[in-house]
């Protein structure tokens, strides 16, 4: 049994918004992406991306082509507009099928697992994560490094044989319960807030993307914010 709720918001400062997602529990697909590059740049990536991802799931193709094949049309899409504008988008997608469940991710848009306890499922493909793991930045100053936002990995940037998609996956049990978002909720909302919304069974999978949400204005409200809770009972 599956339960979902999902959201999006502009922010507080920002005119547009390119984050987009798709939540579907038939077809067992849900995913956040996070364009960039600015009007008709970063709205048609991120869109791009999410319908090929759509696409080729609902024609049988595994999750990671889906995704390749995303990387692969976004950076067509660039190369045929001749702008000088950077044309790409970050992707977080998860796929749950009778055998378990599967998560894909390029960039800095994120999967949480809330099982008890909240843990990152995916991992950034940013500067500042090559920092930390190289052991040149303390993790805890890593949410005010100046560079956070530089990416080393996104959708239609990246060249197709340079591309590294992040995959996980495993047995899906009940009480588990994912969050997808953009770095929109994760530069406003520290993990400690989100376990607080993630941990409240007394509220409907869609309110808990409402406190997200809200959290995350009442935090600054940056950038555009987007989320997806999943649930399985």
């Amino acid at each position: 049994m599956i339960e979902f709720g999902h959201g999006t918001h502009v922010g507080l400062r920002r005119t547009r918004n390119e984050d987009t997602y798709y939540a579907d529990a038939s077809l067992g697909l849900f995913l956040v992406a996070d364009g960039m590059g600015g009007h008709q740049h970063g709205e048609v990536a991120s869109a791009l991306a999410r319908d090929t991802v759509v696409e080729l799931i609902a024609a049988g193709h595994s999750l990671i082509e889906a995704v390749q094949t995303a990387g692969e049309r976004v950076q067509a899409r660039a190369r045929a507009s001749h702008d000088l504008l950077p044309m790409g988008t970050t992707i977080a997608a998860l796929r749950i099928t009778a055998d378990g469940y599967q998560v894909a991710w390029v960039g800095d848009s994120r999967i949480y697992l809330w099982s008890g306890s909240l843990r990152q499922i995916s991992h950034d493909h940013s500067l500042v994560q090559v920092l930390v793991e190289a052991g040149q930045l303390d993790p805890a100053r890593a949410a005010q490094h100046p560079q956070r936002n530089v990416l080393t990995q996104a959708l239609g940037v990246t060249a197709a044989e340079q591309l590294h998609i992040g995959m996980a996956r495993g047995a899906l049990e009940a009480g588990m319960n994912f969050l997808l978002c953009s770095d929109g909720l994760t530069e406003c909302v520290g993990d400690a807030a989100i376990a607080r919304v993630m941990a409240r069974i007394d509220l409907a999978s869609q309110e808990c993307v409402d406190q997200l949400l809200l959290d995350a204005l009442d935090g600054g409200g940056d950038d555009n914010i987007t989320a997806i809770i999943v649930r399985s009972s």
